[in-house]
């Protein structure tokens, strides 16, 4: 595809785009459809049972979730190539357009979820149809990633990089609140049998719902691309792109993968109560709410103090935090099975994975290279989501079976905890240069 030619006029529209203040505007258009994508794809895993059951048929009720949470994990296969593909298209044609077709894939993969009969009305092609639409969904989030990110960040105003950024993962935790509450009024409303049968498909309906406010929303942004003539830009991929220290690009994908883990795990809480400790429905979701609501908070607490203090104290503590009290959470949760138990796990992990996370993204930003940022962090982002977040449910289920101890999802939480802090001084050390 022909590089566009922006005209160096462009570089004072952006400067008046920044210099007018925050652009409500402007946020709302970036973060309304990561809010639409993740709703979709966050839908898939708080009805990953109902799925299960719909698509996957086993023997066992443990199998058809795994198979349903295997597919899940599918849609985490085209991430990398949505960032890598969408990704160039952005850099080249420019962020609306690339934001314009994010919706787009997402709104195909959705439809086909929507409105797919189940295995027992046409066999086999069911479970196919399921699998391409996760293949559809998951290459629109990799590709949303970048582009919206990049975005946030060139129309922030000098000393809000931090807090603007940080809408990105914010807006996942909103999506995980409105999937939530959702699930609450489903599972209020309709019968056990009802649920299983058609109600796990109205969040996808109503996901298809909210697309045209997106597209509109985004038909309208400004273009923030600016080239001039001749500028020849590293894309992902390309040798540029390459050029970051061996320390750097490690602790970066240290750091994202400890936020993948912990909004995964997050999301993981609705499927846990319900399968492993064996809570309705109805509490599921109201676990999911509140684990949404924590990572809207803490993203952007995190960002918002990452624009005022050092991003390394924000990134640490609350990870050495969840280092002595991950353990005892899950475990208090596991043997009381009580409803209170599960909503102040469901707060207090998730705000203090994401406070840390939500400051990462300005370290690991202000830690590259101006003229690689986009490539060293798009692209670590999509292959971390897609080896981690994509297995994080299906690891910690098996897991959970294997050893008959609930509290097995905070192990691995810990696990990549530790990693991420054991590499965040060299992360520290590029942003003091």
């Amino acid at each position: 595809m022909k590089s566009i030619q922006l005209r160096d006029c462009h570089l004072d529209s952006c400067e008046r785009l920044r210099s007018r203040g925050p652009k409500t505007r402007l946020l709302a258009a970036a973060v309304l459809g990561n809010v639409c994508e993740f709703f979709d794809f966050t839908s898939y895993a708080f009805f990953a049972v109902m799925i299960g059951r719909a698509f996957f048929p086993s023997e066992s009720p443990h199998g058809s979730l795994l198979l349903s949470l295997a597919v899940f994990g599918v849609g985490f296969i085209t991430r990398p190539l949505g960032s890598v593909l969408i990704g160039r298209y952005a850099d080249r044609a420019g962020r609306r357009p690339a934001l314009l077709l994010t919706i787009v894939l997402m709104a195909a993969g959705t439809l086909m979820i929507a409105v797919t009969p189940t295995y027992q009305t046409i066999g086999v092609v069911a479970p196919l149809v399921i699998i391409t639409a996760r293949l559809l969904q998951g290459a629109a989030l990799g590709g949303e990633f970048g582009p919206a990110t990049v975005y946030l960040f060139e129309v922030a105003t000098e000393g809000k990089r931090g807090l603007w950024t940080s809408w990105q993962p914010a807006s996942q935790g909103l999506a995980t609140v409105l999937a939530g509450t959702l699930g609450v009024i489903l599972a209020r409303s309709l019968s056990n049998q009802q649920l299983m049968d058609w109600g796990w498909r109205v969040p996808f309906f109503l996901g298809l719902a909210i697309v045209p406010i997106g597209l509109y929303l985004r038909h309208n942004l400004p273009e923030t691309l600016v080239r001039s003539k001749g500028e020849n830009r590293a894309l992902p991929g390309d040798a540029g792109s390459l050029r970051l220290g061996l320390k750097l690009q490690v602790s970066i994908f240290a750091q994202i993968g400890f936020g993948t883990i912990a909004i995964y795990l997050s999301s993981y809480l609705a499927t846990f109560s319900m399968q492993s400790l064996g809570l309705a429905p109805t509490v599921a979701f109201y676990s999911a709410i509140a684990a949404g609501g924590s990572v809207f908070v803490g993203c952007l607490l995190g960002g918002w103090a990452s624009d005022k203090v050092s991003p390394h104290l924000v990134i640490a503590i609350p990870r050495w935090i969840i280092i002595f009290t991950a353990i005892p959470m899950f475990s208090i949760v596991a043997e009381s099975r009580d409803l209170r138990a599960l909503m102040c796990l469901s707060i207090a992990l998730p705000f203090l994975a994401m406070v840390s996370g939500g400051a990462s993204f300005a370290a690991m930003i202000g830690a590259l290279p101006r003229d690689g940022r986009s490539a060293g962090l798009g692209t670590p982002y999509a292959l971390v989501v897609a080896l981690l977040g994509g297995t994080a449910q299906f690891v910690v289920t098996t897991l959970v079976v294997m050893t008959g101890d609930n509290s097995a999802p905070a192990y691995y939480l810990i696990a990549i905890c530790m990693l991420s802090l054991v590499t965040l001084p060299w992360l520290k050390r590029r942003i003091a240069e």
